[in-house]
């Protein structure tokens, strides 16, 4: 396997401190858990199921995305699994990114990649027919498995999954049917919009993210004059839902990238050429539609700083319907960084937040494995196909 050529790494002499995994008293801990056992995680639906049959191809299943509005479509099962379960998996623009990327870089795929992953070529072997059916590329991206959870689910159960890693859930009402999708990001805005509700909570949503740990300092970025290729290939192998986009003269943050921008933008682009636009451009393309009014909250948002409270990092997540901000220096802490470069620091996201929370509710979380699910890349469709620079901030 090739390795990413790197133009630049940064390695800070400071390190994030040490998370802070205190538990709130078990007196506290159980008022948490007799409250949230009793909201009901179907009051929390964000968003109405959308469904697609499984033969549908994946350029029908992107116009659903962008028709309907949607970040994720429902497969239909072709026939009815073994569970009785009519669904066979989702689809959402992290797919998306991950089929555009395999389309893009097929050229550079060995025989040892396709042995290792059939499922890749299954795809390559549809698309030379003309027809990839959308259940080949389902979760393609490996981050979004299908859960579903009965009508009587609560808040707890929601924690419990979302705080491993999952994006979002389907919750079934009583007699099986789908009632809809809720989101991890629904239930950041959740607890945001109750917090009056628990003063128990208010010291840590008070306290700064740097003081609580919360945040990695492994950050993935890309300078400005990259081009839109090379975040698709580092959004799709390090698994990742956005990647920051940086000054490449000083490396300060300039905006990110998502996977939900690379298809509404790219998909009904329907050119080539697009995939050469310089990340600048890009960027300046994704504000457009935001405007004057919409963009001044929008852009650029996706940066807290290492003061900033756990609440404000909520906010700012759920403000800009990101997966992830980055921890960036402010003015006066960067004087103090002799012989750092840029200010990036690192990155918080809606898993870090919600393992708090499940923490404090005395719900098991894996580090690890939340570690593992922020780095994760598809091995098999990164191998033999990076050319881009990327820099590799481990603060």
């Amino acid at each position: 396997m090739s390795s990413l050529r790197r133009r630049r790494s940064h390695f800070s002499p400071s390190s994030p401190s040490s998370p802070n995994n205190t538990s709130l008293p078990t007196t506290d801990s159980r008022e948490l858990v007799d409250s949230w056992s009793q909201i009901k995680a179907k009051d929390l639906i964000d968003s109405p199921l959308y469904e697609i049959e499984a033969d549908a191809s994946v350029e029908a299943a992107c116009e659903s995305l962008l028709t309907h509005g949607t970040l994720c479509l429902a497969i239909k099962a072709s026939q009815l699994s073994p569970n009785g379960r009519p669904y066979s998996g989702l689809f959402d623009y992290a797919d998306v990114n991950a089929f555009l990327t395999l389309a893009a870089t097929q050229h550079a795929l060995t025989p040892e990649d396709l042995e290792e992953n059939p499922r890749l070529s299954e795809i390559l072997i549809a698309a030379k027919s003309g027809h990839v059916p959308v259940h080949l590329v389902g979760d393609l991206s490996d981050k979004n498995p299908l859960v579903l959870l009965q009508h009587d689910a609560t808040l707890l159960d929601l924690l419990q999954v979302f705080s491993r890693g999952t994006h979002r859930v389907l919750i079934e009402t009583e007699d099986g049917r789908p009632a809809g999708m809720v989101s991890d990001l629904s239930l950041v805005g959740w607890f945001l919009a109750h917090c009056n509700d628990y003063p128990n909570l208010h010291s840590t949503l008070e306290a700064a993210i740097a003081q609580l740990g919360l945040y990695t300092n492994h950050v993935v970025s890309l300078p400005a004059d990259s081009v839109l290729l090379d975040a698709m290939k580092i959004l799709s192998e390090q698994g990742l839902s956005s990647v920051a986009i940086v000054n490449p003269l000083d490396g300060y943050l300039l905006s990110a990238v998502s996977v939900t921008d690379i298809g509404k933008i790219v998909v009904p682009s329907q050119s080539k050429a697009i995939l050469t636009v310089p990340l600048g451009d890009f960027i300046k393309q994704i504000k457009e539609p935001a405007g004057a009014d919409d963009g001044v909250d929008r852009y650029p948002v996706y940066a807290v700083g290492l003061s900033s409270s756990l609440m404000f990092a909520m906010q700012k997540l759920v403000a800009t319907n990101a997966h992830r901000v980055f921890v960036a220096e402010e003015a006066m802490e960067e004087q103090c960084l002799v012989g750092t470069r840029g200010n990036l620091r690192g990155v918080i996201s809606v898993v870090d937040v919600l393992a708090r929370f499940a923490t404090m509710a005395s719900i098991e979380t894996d580090p690890r494995r939340m570690q593992r699910h922020r780095r994760a890349s598809s091995t098999s469709s990164s191998r033999s196909r990076s050319s881009g620079s990327v820099d590799v901030h481990s603060r």
